[in-house]
């Protein structure tokens, strides 16, 4: 399978220049992202993979797993490529499989930024992202306590997950904001309207879910004519349909399996016409 993945384009984060498509880790863990994956040898044959297939953008967070997550990137890539950028979050509780809660109190983001820190084996985060905004705290304590870790050169870039352009700008307002991660794909639109504020600010947005936790990629998929018309698979589509949609788009598929890896990066080689894009969209 053909895989070009400077083609997609660049993107700017924590200092490093990476391709827009790059990998969602979460997908190595247990059940409800709860625990370590099923198997051990094969979450770190796939994180060597990512690499090798020239990747250069990791997601992750500290909720994953809990902390399982950043424990198999190191174990795999450490000492880390100079132009790897691993991205994490922090900002996000787990009590059990499937359950998640916010907490933004400052101490804690600053503890949960220490032990990523060293769970990663790194001296700086590239891009520490606040995983969720809690509620009760206000935004500005939260993102002021990463403007400090920032300026203690711990954290390169501040991102945000799942914000308003509100809430977005009013984070603005206390320092800059490198990137802006909602879930976003071709049947769900919600944040178009945060996507088009980043692209005319010049944020990075990077989309989860791209391709409907494969709800694009199975049969039946809404993209299986484009996809038979341009020879590739439903999710390269999908997944090409995003990098069309904008040039601050990253988006950050995830999976467990090697060859879903190969395919979703077969994306970087789909070209759609304007035609197809904006009969998608």
């Amino acid at each position: 399978m053909s895989i070009s993945l400077p083609s997609t384009g660049t993107v700017t984060l924590g200092g490093k220049t990476v391709h827009r498509l790059g990998y969602g880790a979460m997908s190595l863990t247990g059940p409800g992202v709860w625990g370590p994956p099923r198997d051990h040898d094969e979450a770190i044959r796939v994180l060597r993979r990512v690499v090798e297939l020239g990747v250069n953008f990791i997601d992750t967070a500290d909720s994953y797993g809990p902390y399982v997550n950043e424990e198999l990137i190191r174990e795999a890539l450490h000492p880390y490529p100079e132009d790897l950028l691993i991205a994490t979050k922090a900002g996000f509780v787990r009590t059990g499989p499937g359950q998640w809660h916010p907490v933004g109190r400052p101490e804690y983001l600053r503890q949960e930024v220490e032990m990523s820190l060293r769970r990663l084996g790194a001296e700086r985060l590239g891009l520490l992202q606040l995983h969720r905004v809690d509620p009760r705290v206000p935004l500005e304590e939260q993102v002021g306590e990463l403007k400090a870790l920032r300026d203690e050169g711990k954290i390169a870039d501040i991102g945000l997950s799942e914000v308003t352009v509100d809430v977005l700008e009013r984070a603005r307002r206390v320092t800059g904001i490198a990137s802006v991660q909602n879930r976003y794909n071709l049947t769900l639109r919600d944040s178009e309207e945060v996507l088009e504020h980043c692209e005319r600010e010049g944020i990075v947005f990077i989309p989860y879910s791209p391709v409907a936790k494969g709800a694009l990629a199975g049969s039946g998929s809404p993209v299986q004519h484009v996809a038979k018309a341009v020879g590739a698979t439903p999710s390269q589509v999908a997944l090409a349909w995003l990098l069309a949609r904008s040039p601050v788009v990253a988006p950050i598929p995830g999976t467990s399996s090697i060859a879903h890896l190969e395919e979703n990066l077969g994306a970087s080689t789909v070209t759609l016409t304007d035609e197809q894009v904006r009969e998608l969209g």
